[in-house]
């Protein structure tokens, strides 16, 4: 199962401030609020999906346990109804206070603590068109899992002795002025305890690896840095349960086109007689072909714009415009028969004359050269 996550939903980075994260609100929601998209079904869940998101996001404490764990231990494991691993609402809070104060702040379940993140992330480079319009990618990966033989602790047969420096707290208490705080312990690095021989299958690790392929199905319209939470295929933890993998996107750029959000650029190149005359000629869009009335006098950089011919965004539906860019070409050489019908060309529209009745740059130059004296 993918989905995007509550960040993507709101259009917004995850280290967004309040305000920024309240702006992309307001403005997702005014945009799909139901008094303003009657009987629009696809309106109403996205505004359901804005609302649930910024529901997370707003509370300092749920977006904690959000970034750390994922959706899923917001709906197991505060909802009450247990979770993966069997884990309440305390244990969400324990587990924040271990990493500002200490692995073992507030436990005494040492030995639960886990030697690195059940959630990870992984690179997919992606072609400009499989962006567009969406793909399936087979990718096969590394996830760890703990160690059988040290159950995880990365102590030969799991013996572990109590940290000298901390006495097993996994703390140390410091002093400053008037002030005490606490610090993670330096040595045991707040496990309380500290390996006495390492585990000759891990190395001290606590964990080994295994390989997994898993296929991933990717909606059209994703673009660069957007991520994607596969759940359940992260990291295994000691109970068994699995961590989620975030996928995030790289895509190539395309030798013609060039994206700009939900909307495609593309350069026409015309020759200077079709800018002149106007003429009707085929474009290539996104879809196959389209066809472009260039007017009479088109300049050079003047721009076409095709609405719904661009890319589909991710959270919308909707597609975005084409922009077609003029590109003047003039010829690099002239046969002198050319050269002549151009002037004879030039005669019949009065420049000339225009030139010797105005009296060309002549008055200009005397201006410029009344300057200097």
């Amino acid at each position: 199962m993918t989905q995007l996550d509550y960040y993507e939903i709101l259009e917004v980075s995850r280290s967004c401030s309040d305000a920024e994260l309240k702006k992309a609100y307001r403005k997702l929601a005014m945009e799909y609020h139901p008094d303003r998209n009657q009987g629009n079904k696809e309106a109403e869940e996205k505004f359901k999906t804005i609302n649930e998101a910024y529901q997370i996001l707003s509370d300092s404490e749920k977006r904690a346990i959000y970034d750390r764990y994922g959706k899923d231990a917001l709906n197991s494991r505060m909802g009450g109804g247990g979770s993966r691993g069997g884990a309440g609402f305390d244990d969400i809070f324990e587990q924040m206070f271990k990493s500002a104060f200490g692995e073992n702040y507030g436990s005494s379940k040492k030995n639960g603590n886990q030697k690195y993140n059940l959630d990870f992330e992984v690179q997919i480079n992606l072609k400009f068109n499989e962006a567009v319009f969406g793909t399936e990618k087979t990718l096969t990966n590394r996830y760890k899992v703990p160690c059988d033989d040290c159950y995880g602790t990365g102590a030969k047969d799991a013996q572990m002795s109590t940290c000298d420096y901390c006495n097993g707290q996994g703390q140390i208490l410091m002093r400053q002025g008037f002030m005490q705080f606490a610090q993670t312990c330096p040595k045991c690095h707040g496990e309380g305890q500290i390996i006495k021989e390492k585990c000759p299958s891990c190395g001290g690790k606590g964990f080994n690896e295994k390989e997994q392929t898993v296929t991933i199905k990717i909606p059209a319209g994703v673009d660069n840095d957007n991520r994607l939470r596969v759940a359940g295929y992260g990291n295994e933890s000691k109970d068994g349960t699995r961590g989620d993998l975030y996928v995030r996107f790289k895509v190539q750029e395309d030798e013609h086109f060039v994206r700009d959000g939900d909307d495609i650029y593309i350069e026409v190149p015309i020759f200077f007689t079709q800018a002149v005359l106007g003429d009707t000629i085929e474009i290539a869009s996104l879809h196959g072909k389209l066809e472009l009335d260039l007017k009479i006098g088109t300049k050079d950089k003047e721009q076409f714009v095709f609405n719904n011919e661009g890319c589909v965004n991710i959270r919308t539906g909707k597609k975005g415009r084409l922009i077609a860019q003029i590109k003047i070409v003039y010829p690099k050489k002239l046969t002198d028969e050319q050269k002549t019908l151009l002037h004879e060309l030039q005669k019949t529209f009065g420049i000339e004359s225009m030139a010797k009745e105005s009296g060309g740059m002549d008055d200009v130059l005397n201006r410029v050269k009344g300057w200097f004296k």
